[in-house]
């Protein structure tokens, strides 16, 4: 029995979630072969990525685009949502869904409209809401580019199955899991060698940002176990649309205390390009000669080889994933299940 989407998301329990959308009976509806009219839908489903990032209170994590589906890693972050005026609620939603009689060049016309959108009783209201659900968020990512497809095929019909998978991320280390696991779907459909070269997934926009900021080296530091690497590789992820892999909030200096939420603390992207990497190596070779800087990123997330390789293996060699909730403790589902005041079976876990 499907269970309502109401009870699997709920920002008490986490407020991090891995999505997962399958093209209708598995077809590869967004392989390059399939492209029409001159549009890349891979790359029109990572460009709406960034943009539903800047237009939403829901973050994006990871994210991967493959031929016949799609995976996003989001945080929800309502609480930014109610420090939004209700006009700038109203432009946030006009730059996600752009009203086809307003006229964009003119400013004046567009402040009117946002007034006057603004001013009706519930509006600002009833767009603040959709604005931090993640079920909008995926609605506005998924419905835009099926109707563009079916209208360039000239076909009419299901672009998508119906329903998008949700599962709840419980733990740190749960959720590296799913990150890597995500940036990692490539190499295990043979598409790419290694993880960095992987089109259309986070791990490569990460360090595509790096070799753009000229910073590249500093990512290689890092996976040598260098400090001063580790803190370059932090602070560049700070001018990237992606929620940096690195929290650096509670690390000493004033630049940090103004730093943007991460993912984990005291954990930067080079480690986690050095653990993608070898993860990786040993799911396409089954093996992977394990350097110092392996053995330490293992340690601080309270793990070894065995128990990771083993999870992103059983991830990655399942046709799906099942379950709702994902954690690698016990006892963060227990908390879980109490938060959502059920018993720890009932939450279904992957």
């Amino acid at each position: 029995m499907t269970t309502a989407r109401k009870n699997l998301v709920d920002t008490n329990v986490t407020r991090w979630y891995h999505c997962i959308s399958k093209c209708v009976r598995s077809a590869f509806l967004m392989s390059e072969d399939t492209e029409s009219g001159g549009v890349d839908r891979k790359q029109w489903i990572e460009d709406r990525l960034e943009m539903l990032n800047a237009s939403f209170a829901v973050s994006v994590g990871g994210f991967a685009v493959m031929d016949n589906h799609l995976h996003v890693l989001c945080r929800l972050d309502p609480e930014d949502s109610k420090a939004w005026s209700d006009q700038e609620v109203v432009r946030r939603w006009i730059s996600v869904y752009p009203p086809k009689t307003l006229n964009f060049d003119d400013p004046k016309a567009v402040q009117k409209w946002v007034e006057h959108e603004a001013l009706k009783p519930g509006r600002a209201s009833q767009l603040r809401e959709r604005l931090s659900d993640l079920g909008w968020f995926m609605k506005s990512l998924k419905e835009p580019l099926s109707r563009l497809c079916n209208r360039l095929d000239g076909v009419k019909g299901t672009f998508w199955e119906a329903r998008y998978k949700s599962i709840a991320i419980l733990d740190e280390e749960a959720l590296l899991a799913t990150c890597a696991y995500i940036d990692l779907n490539p190499v295990a459909a043979g598409i790419a060698e290694v993880p960095e070269k992987s089109q259309h997934t986070s791990v490569k926009q990460r360090v595509a940002h790096a070799g753009e900021c000229g910073k590249i080296d500093a990512i290689k530091a890092a996976r040598q176990g260098s400090v001063a690497g580790s803190k370059a590789a932090g602070s560049l992820e700070q001018k990237h649309w992606l929620v940096p892999i690195e929290d650096r909030r509670q690390l000493p200096g004033k630049r940090n205390q103004s730093a943007r939420e991460g993912m984990v603390g005291s954990f930067s992207l080079g480690s986690y390009v050095l653990l993608v990497e070898y993860t990786g190596r040993l799911f396409r070779n089954g093996k992977a000669r394990m350097n110092a800087g392996v053995k330490d990123v293992l340690a601080r997330l309270g793990s070894n080889e065995e128990f990771w390789f083993e999870r992103i293996k059983k991830m990655l060699k399942t046709n799906h994933l099942r379950g709702c909730f994902f954690a690698t403790r016990p006892e963060a589902f227990a908390a879980a299940a109490k938060k959502r005041g059920v018993r720890t079976a009932n939450l279904c876990p992957q």
